[in-house]
């Protein structure tokens, strides 16, 4: 499949469509899912074109991971999570919808579930999540 440079995610990377930034660098952006199925639910992809796992560089995926680790492990600290869950699909049959590359970095709470999918946010609480984790980023 060849990237599509119209692709939500491509558009949040180029200004054109707003989301609520929590951590940027050279190489990667994360930011909150507007359908957060836990709160502080983040995104984190690479800021160069990937289709997915399967076809990104070794450079994309060494930059990427390690902010995937960054906003776990400040997710966990700023939500009093117990634990964190890192979700990551490819192509359509596994589950991807758009298709440039993300890590989704859930908080987890013990005996709490998931929220079920496609359900928008607050847009007041989602930026109110985003900077608890851009603080915890800071710390």
């Amino acid at each position: 499949m060849a990237y599509d440079t119209n692709n939500i995610f491509a558009r949040i990377l180029r200004g054109e469509l707003p989301c609520h930034k929590v951590y940027e660098d050279d190489d990667t952006f994360a930011f909150l899912d507007i359908m957060p199925r836990a709160d502080g639910h983040t995104l984190v992809l690479p800021r160069s074109p990937a289709v997915n796992l399967i076809d990104a560089t070794p450079a994309q995926l060494s930059s990427v991971i390690l902010t995937v680790q960054r906003i776990a492990r400040a997710a966990k600290s700023a939500f009093a999570a117990d634990g964190v869950r890192i979700e990551q699909f490819n192509e359509a049959a596994g589950g991807q919808m758009v298709f440039h590359l993300h890590f989704h970095v859930l908080p987890r709470w013990t005996g709490v579930d998931l929220r079920p999918p496609g359900k928008m946010a607050d847009p007041e609480v989602l930026k109110a999540h985003a900077e608890t984790l851009r603080k915890a980023l800071a710390a």
